[in-house]
């Protein structure tokens, strides 16, 4: 079967690929560029793979005619708080444009639980995409999923900060809010069992876990996991506005999501009934097996996808081909060499840049840049990296974006998404036996510039120390 699968880039995308290419599908991934589709060589050559911009005129844009089936996975939470729905809407009018140029049969929507009687802005708009592509020439059938908890999944890593950061929480009431949790291995295998089933054809199924539980529960059951207590304690006067400088300041979350997560979390988010799961014979986790599951992938760096390599995670608006060529006028440099005996070993110490490595010298003044870029905005360093030693253009590095990583090129670009007066890029290449750090600054007028001559100081020695350090062997 030929699929195509919308959002290829994204958590769960990442997800169901590796899935089709096992099940025998060709698959036709479309994404908004090319470049940063974050797999490796032996993936690529399996796929075929289309840039498509959905909130872009889709006369100007192409899918192939003779695609079976597709995914919609697109959302625009992320990136918004304002009027993502209004371009939720228009992705989904634009695909439905596109999709009817095709024999598609078939599409496989994943949504949101929309039981309560009133929705948030975020579920709104997810019913509202569902109600425009039923009206597409195709079969639809929609899954409604709640909070799905896997490693790299948003739901997951805020919850892992919550409770790893704060053994005791003062919490808004909207921690007592039910919800009905599932596990990203069950979303996995419902989106992959209802594909050609045309019992599930124009219809809309609710999936969920086997627990109903309140958002204090998850908490709670997240810590008996990790095998350490926690204590909360609910108050009435925490405003949803402060709820999300709460959730935006002790998680990695951006604080875009941090609002429409608050605000949706007001909502119950209840499967009405399992109807799909009893169809398809489909035994799900529960909430506390998922949580173990989950850490059993980090532990074995099997993290296959997160929610914070999305765009939408830091600053970058525009494509990442806008920032891949490096001025070289205007701009302030910081550049060091330093000659290697081993090529292989101070490459592999490159790649492992950021996230739990850190960044070979003074870490705590990382941590502390990070803390202040968390202060008016940025996304700090608590997004971490989802791979160890793996870097794939696009990805989210700490406050970093990733431009481009060539290992055989030996060349790592990195472009800086922290709230500065100016744009900076961060590269390290290694030729002819000799590693090369470069540290860029195109400073916005005069603030930038005494931005750059204020940190000078601390770049004297953090790079020039940190350029050793990834140096040894």
């Amino acid at each position: 079967m030929k699929i195509l699968l919308t959002g290829a880039n994204g958590y769960i995308g990442m997800r169901l690929l590796p899935q089709f290419l096992e099940m025998g599908h060709h698959v036709v991934c479309a994404v908004r560029d090319e470049k940063r589709l974050s797999v490796d060589e032996n993936t690529r050559s399996k796929i075929e793979v289309v840039e498509i911009d959905f909130l872009e005129d889709p006369t100007n844009q192409n899918v192939p005619s003779d695609i079976d089936a597709a995914y919609y996975l697109i959302h625009s939470m992320t990136s918004s708080v304002t009027d993502f729905d209004e371009k939720e809407a228009q992705a989904a009018k634009n695909f439905n444009t596109l999709l009817a140029k095709t024999q598609c049969e078939q599409v496989i929507y994943l949504s949101g639980i929309v039981n309560d009687k009133e929705l948030s802005k975020h579920l709104s708009s997810r019913k509202n995409v569902e109600d425009i592509l039923y009206q597409g020439k195709f079969k639809l059938t929609v899954l409604r999923a709640g909070i799905i908890v896997g490693s790299g999944s948003s739901s997951f890593e805020i919850i892992r900060d919550l409770c790893e950061k704060l053994p005791v929480m003062i919490t808004p009431k909207w921690v007592l809010t039910k919800t009905q949790p599932i596990a990203i291995r069950d979303v996995i295998q419902f989106l992959t069992q209802v594909l050609g089933n045309k019992n599930t054809y124009n219809q809309s199924f609710d999936i969920g876990g086997p627990d109903v539980l309140t958002y204090k529960d998850m908490l709670h059951g997240y810590a008996k996991v990790r095998g350490f207590k926690n204590w909360i304690f609910t108050v009435p006067v925490m405003t949803p506005k402060l709820s999300s400088y709460w959730l935006y300041f002790v998680t990695s979350t951006s604080y875009k999501l941090a609002m429409n997560l608050v605000d949706s979390m007001k909502m119950e988010v209840v499967a009405k009934d399992n109807q799909l799961q009893q169809m398809l014979d489909i035994e799900t986790h529960t909430y506390e097996e998922a949580i173990d599951m989950a850490f059993k992938k980090i532990e074995q760096n099997l993290v296959i996808s997160s929610w914070k390599d999305s765009i939408a995670s830091g600053q970058i608006k525009k494509d990442l081909e806008n920032y891949i060529q490096v001025p070289k006028y205007g701009v302030l440099q910081d550049k060091k060499s330093i000659p290697i005996t081993n090529e292989k070993k101070v490459l592999r110490n490159i790649w492992s840049i950021g996230g739990e490595t850190g960044w070979y010298y003074g870490n705590w003044l990382w941590k502390i840049r990070g803390f202040l870029d968390k202060l008016v905005g940025g996304p700090g360093l608590r997004r971490g990296r989802t791979h160890p030693d793996k870097i794939f253009p696009g990805d989210a590095l700490d406050f970093w974006r990733v431009l481009l990583a060539d290992k055989k090129r030996k060349r790592l670009l990195l472009f800086a998404e922290m709230k500065t007066p100016g744009e900076a890029w961060l590269e390290f290449k290694i030729e002819d036996g000799i590693l090369y750090q470069t540290a860029t600054f195109r400073p916005k007028g005069l603030l930038g510039r005494l931005y750059w001559y204020s940190v000078l100081p601390f770049h004297l020695f953090i790079f020039g120390n940190m350029i050793k350090n990834i140096a040894k062997s």
